[in-house]
């Protein structure tokens, strides 16, 4: 599995770099990484997909006709196509990879202390009260995993499957995620449907029919986390610091 701890800040800074300005993502553009990230989209493909992008937008621009580039969406096209070549290069051929990883984020106590965190901020998390119970077993199977790995050497990752954890952690958020669509109001949930739609909009054209619906839960998932203070649970959101 391809880990990027700075996978979502990285394509950001990018952007950022490449538009000559701050523009700050929007949930849309944060929910189009996402799903980028769950697809397995290596980083440099996503960045030369970028790249690929403003290039084609400065030729455009030279010749008079050009409009802005104002979200990653823009770039979606470019990006799959960046993905594809680098399959084609690749074919035939594994990523190099060592017996001993070298400290690199994923230490076992690093991991175990962001497990803890988040166990800490679920009980914190105020939900409506059926939905109390799903919330409580997920901070208490969060501390199993974090006690499992303190046994183990703090200054290696030697014996920790981060592909077997990563799964099991999307588990675990997949069903909180469950359980806060059925516990927010209809009402709700139609107003964050109507809202992606909206951000939408402008970049249909653009975005392959498995894209748009992959965005648009990816949209309901990060608002209905947000209002309700939840953590996010991948190490995809681990603070690589």
């Amino acid at each position: 599995m391809q880990n990027y701890f700075n996978y979502y800040t990285e394509i950001e800074e990018h952007f950022q770099r490449r538009r000559g300005t701050l523009l700050m993502l929007s949930t849309l553009d944060w929910s189009l990484i996402a799903t980028w990230q769950e697809a397995g989209f290596p980083l440099e493909a996503v960045l030369a997909g970028i790249d690929a992008t403003f290039e084609k937008y400065a030729a455009r621009q030279a010749k008079g006709r050009s409009r802005r580039i104002n979200g990653l969406a823009y770039c979606a096209q470019e990006v799959l196509r960046a993905v594809e070549d680098m399959h084609k290069a690749a074919t035939g051929a594994l990523r190099k990879q060592t017996s001993t990883p070298e400290k690199s984020g994923f230490e076992s106590a690093r991991i175990a202390a962001y497990l803890r965190e988040n166990a800490q901020a679920l009980r914190e998390c105020v939900t409506a009260e059926n939905a109390q119970p799903m919330f409580s077993e997920t901070s208490c199977r969060l501390e199993e995993i974090a006690a499992s790995l303190e046994s183990q050497n703090a200054e290696s990752t030697t014996g920790i499957s981060t592909e077997s954890l990563e799964q099991q952690l999307l588990v675990l958020e997949d069903r909180l995620f469950s359980a806060l669509q059925t516990f927010t109001p209809a009402d709700d949930l139609l107003a964050l449907r109507e809202q992606s739609a909206r951000e939408l909009a402008p970049y249909r054209s653009r975005l392959q029919t498995v894209q748009i619906r992959q965005i648009e839960q990816q949209f309901l998932r990060r608002c209905l986390f947000q209002q309700n203070n939840i953590p996010r649970l991948s190490l995809f959101y681990m603070r690589h610091t």
